[in-house]
């Protein structure tokens, strides 16, 4: 499910960014430019931080930006951004933050299912290595989606 969510467009290695606002903005970006959200959407994942806090620091080093779908949705996607170097979004436990999922849910099911595969993969050791090392967008997507077929 997760690699039918996913495309070398939509990930984005070693973003230089100079905060966890700009951090968003950057790995956000392919998914406006893929047609998955309108610019908008990205406003109110900044906005809700802002607003909430970084509930969006979901573990070590990992941010899931995301906002309601009728806040600009246009399909189901998730982007995956490495940062060349960790931004501090305010989560005392679990920042610097280096590797950003930004995730669109259209459907609730779909949006689940998607998250439920990637929580197997923020457990896996070897995935944050395959993040670290990979030069290409290809290398990441090959890897998740051998990890689905296990």
């Amino acid at each position: 499910m997760l690699s039918k969510l996913l495309s070398e467009k939509l990930i984005k290695l070693n973003i230089d960014a100079k905060d966890w606002c700009d951090a968003i903005r950057q790995s956000a970006q392919p998914l406006v430019l893929s047609n998955k959200v309108e610019a908008r959407y990205v406003d109110a994942i900044i906005d809700s931080v802002k607003e909430s806090g970084p509930y969006i620091v979901i573990t070590k080093h990992v941010a899931i930006p995301h906002a309601r779908s009728q806040m600009g949705v246009i399909e189901t996607a998730i982007g995956v951004a490495t940062l060349k170097e960790p931004v501090v979004f305010g989560n005392k436990e679990n920042d610097p933050v280096k590797y950003i999922f930004c995730l669109s849910a259209k459907e609730n099911k779909e949006h689940l299912e998607a998250l439920a595969e990637l929580a197997d993969l923020l457990e896996d050791e070897n995935f944050y290595k395959v993040l670290d090392q990979a030069t290409q967008p290809k290398e990441i997507l090959k890897y998740v989606s051998e990890k689905e077929r296990r």
